[in-house]
């Protein structure tokens, strides 16, 4: 795996956390900064999401055969499926002399975590509450009341998992989104231009909305 370029960014938190939408508005104000590492999964694709571009949907055994290949980077299995960044996935992006960016689980953070290939940075979004985060899965309206259940159940763990001390480079915190977004701009800018200062080679130019 190339480790010259930019240190990949890792992002985490409980679905509903807001995830999404910052990195949303990250791509739009650095367009030429960032590159999506396109994860692999076992589940079934929502209304409107495309394969190769939201995910890489696969089977079970296609998943299975892959990991034993040793073809991943880290796998997580969350709500019954299967997850996984491809040392493929990343390296299409490092070969742009982009930012990796991975949106993954607690599990797969652990995973690379432990491993001294990627040295990413990793951020920990952190909703403002349990009770807010039901509030916003109930509004998409994509979960059998079991499987809300088990989201939330999942999201309690991670929170607790993210917001202590060491696991992450920062917690952003997402009570308001403006004020959450600009904490991670900030992070991030902030240790792209430590990196240009070691000399790699990094675009961080900017799109400002009028």
């Amino acid at each position: 795996m190339v480790k010259q370029g930019p240190r990949p960014l890792v992002i985490c938190g409980p679905s509903g956390s807001g995830k999404s939408t910052l990195l949303k508005k990250l791509f739009k104000e650095f367009p030429d900064t960032f590159g999506f590492s396109v994860s692999h999964t076992t589940r079934k694709p929502r209304p409107g999401e495309e394969n190769g571009i939201h995910y890489h949907f696969v089977s079970v055994e296609e998943m299975q055969s892959a990991i034993e290949n040793g073809e991943f980077i880290e796998t997580a299995v969350f709500s019954g499926n299967m997850y996984g960044t491809s040392k493929k996935a990343v390296e299409n992006v490092q070969h742009q002399g982009k930012v990796c960016v991975l949106d993954i689980e607690i599990e797969g953070v652990k995973q690379i975590r432990n491993s001294d290939r990627l040295n990413p940075l990793l951020v920990f979004v952190n909703p403002p509450s349990i009770d807010e985060l039901e509030r916003r899965l109930r509004g998409r309206q994509t979960e059998t009341e079991e499987s809300l259940l088990k989201r939330l159940n999942t999201a309690r763990s991670e929170i607790e998992y993210g917001t202590s001390p060491g696991n992450f480079d920062v917690v952003v915190q997402n009570n308001n989104l403006k004020q959450a977004y600009e904490d991670l701009r900030n992070f991030i800018v902030r240790e792209l231009e430590t990196q240009q200062g070691q000399g790699i080679n990094v675009s961080l130019n900017r799109v400002f909305d009028e």
